[in-house]
Formats: C-alpha cells, structure tokens, sequence
C-alpha cells in the first residue's frame, strides 16, 4: 500500500499515520521528521531548513524531492509507505510520479479554528518525538514524556503567528493538489474533525476495512 495523507497542519495525518504503520507493517514516511532530524544533527541542510521553518515557509521543491527519492529507496518501504507532507506542491506530485505510483490519496477536511486549537496545544518529547495535546491527549505528568520521560516542548512553528502562515502557505502551495488527485482518480476525502478512535474508523471505512 503506498498512500498518501493530505490536509493542513494539525489536521490528524500524523496521528493516524502512526496508527496505519502498526496496522499494516509500512514505514511513515515524514519529510518534518526527515528535517526535524537534519535540523538536530546541525547538518549544513539542517541550518537552511530551520530558518525556512520558522518562518512559516515551504522548504525548496528540489531539495525535499531529492530527500524522499533516496528515502522510498530504503528496503524498508518494499511493502509500502505512508507519506506525510509530501507532496506538498503540483511540481514534487509530478516528481513523484516519475519515480513512484501510489495507490491512493487521503484529503483530511477540518476546519481552520480547529487547527488552530490543535496545534496551540500541541506538545512533543525531546527525547522520542512522542507527540501530545494539553486539552486531548495530555501527558500524565505535566511537562513530561509518558513513554521515556524526556521534556515536552512547544515546536517554534506551532506560534500564533507561524500556524497563521503555515495556513495560508497551505491554501497557496498544497491545496491545488486536491485537484491534481482528483483528476487521477486517487483522492477520497476523510472528516478529520472529532476524536482519534472517531477519525481512525473512518479511515479505516476508506480503506475498505
């Protein structure tokens, strides 16, 4: 199954990516982890993507494509993957398309005041990346990591201000592909609004399960 999640920041994708990979046994594949990682490591890459991060902004298209090409090439996607932020604009879908052929496109609908509140409260570990929310889905000790214990911390981009433009870069750069997809008869939509186990099984209907 080779799959694609599509929709604004906040709207779920990692959530129910982590929960289709144990499902299925196929890798997520997270071009944010990917630069998260090269951000850590202090990577020349790392130190460009940052400041482009921060700002809110989309990482080059050439650089991103370049990243996940060498990443689908990894033997652990053989049986599929699940992408999560890629493609993000018309030029990486068609990218994608010389090097891979998916199977299907999940469009995630759920509205701006939503995401907002989501991301506002969003909170992930320093130490494993485990992701949790203040209001849905907080820690069982404030400020600390259930599964390892490490410090939670506010990721720079989830600000007001940042989450206000990372929106609207989304309806410039991303929303398009809606209708690339749908041209290829690869698109279903999914209401990602409501709790997870609500989202999940609706997901799960998509799938056909």
């Amino acid at each position: 199954m080779k799959i694609i999640l599509l929709g604004p920041p906040g709207a779920g994708k990692g959530t129910i990516a982590e929960k289709l990979k144990q499902e299925y046994n196929i890798p997520q594949i997270s071009t944010g982890d990917l630069f998260r990682a090269a951000i850590a490591n202090q990577t020349e890459l790392g130190k460009k993507v940052k400041s482009i991060l921060d700002a809110g902004e989309l990482v080059p298209d050439e650089l991103t494509i370049a990243l996940v090409q060498e990443r689908l090439s990894a033997p652990d996607t053989s049986n599929g993957y699940i992408l999560d932020g890629f493609p993000r604009t018309i030029p990486q879908a068609e990218a994608l398309e010389r090097f891979d052929t998916l199977d299907m496109v999940i469009d995630f609908r759920v509205r701006d005041g939503i995401i907002i509140e989501r991301l506002a409260g969003r909170r992930v570990c320093s130490s494993c990346g485990k992701v949790y929310h203040i209001k849905n889905m907080p820690p069982q000790k404030d400020g600390v990591c259930d599964t390892c214990g490490g410090a939670l911390y506010t990721r720079t981009d989830d600000n007001p201000d940042s989450i206000q433009q990372r929106l609207k870069t989304y309806r410039e750069k991303t929303e398009p592909l809606i209708a690339f997809y749908s041209e290829r008869k690869l698109l279903k939509a999914l209401d990602g609004e409501g709790s997870v186990e609500v989202v999940w099984e609706r997901f799960k209907k998509l799938l056909g399960n």
